[in-house]
């Protein structure tokens, strides 16, 4: 899965003259969290984020009245308080190199970028939730199911053949290897509801048969 398809593609962003009072109001306007800064030809230089503004700004505890509260806010530029060359990600990556790539950072979400360091696009962990989301088909609804395979040629297929055998229509299929002993894997299934009879005889068969994590029926709202 490609960043491209999943990024946001309309980037608001600012420059570093921009002052820290416009910016605070572009993020509230448009309920965003970042900003990414450019230069006049559109290279990304920085990015500031609302978490930037809340530490420079003045304590609510300042004896300032609000007119010296607005000068001094105005007076403080976007290139004063950015982070310069931030993490970015280019436009052809992958939205799982992306996810690695925030978490090992620590970091929320990060401009996308082109082979000109220009800006097109941020990919944010509300981007990764959509794609998770997506993957799964988990607004299908149906049932999933969890196994405890040998990580070998054809563990798999055994699985699918059962499902096959009762009619199951699969909705999608994932692998993990985090978890399980060395040399296995965990793989999850969600297939479309069945007939409760059918859908009985196929939990016992594959229970029987691979042994069953779980088995469950997600209830959206």
């Amino acid at each position: 899965m490609l960043i491209k398809d999943w990024m946001t593609k309309d980037v608001i962003t600012v420059t570093p003259d921009t002052s820290m009072l416009k910016a605070s109001k572009i993020l509230k306007e448009k309920d965003i969290r970042r900003l990414p800064v450019v230069d006049d030809s559109g290279k990304l230089i920085g990015i500031i984020t609302d978490r930037d503004i809340k530490e420079a700004s003045p304590s609510k505890a300042t004896t300032l009245d609000v007119h010296e509260l607005y000068y001094l806010l105005s007076e403080i530029k976007v290139k004063d308080i950015m982070t310069p060359n931030p993490t970015t990600i280019n436009v052809n990556d992958t939205v799982e190199k992306a996810a690695i790539t925030m978490l090992k950072k620590k970091i929320e979400g990060m401009p996308v970028v082109d082979e000109n360091e220009q800006v097109v696009g941020i990919i944010t962990d509300t981007d990764i939730f959509k794609v998770l989301i997506d993957i799964t088909g988990v607004y299908l609804g149906g049932i999933q199911m969890g196994f405890t395979l040998a990580n070998k040629p054809g563990t798999l297929k055994e699985v699918l053949d059962v499902l096959k055998q009762h009619n199951a229509r699969i909705i999608s299929t994932l692998s993990s290897y985090e978890k399980p002993e060395q040399g296995k894997r965990q793989v999850y299934i969600r297939i479309h509801n069945m007939d409760k009879a059918e859908e009985n005889q196929l939990k016992q068969n594959l229970e029987s048969k691979f042994g069953l994590l779980y088995w469950i029926r997600d209830h959206l709202a």
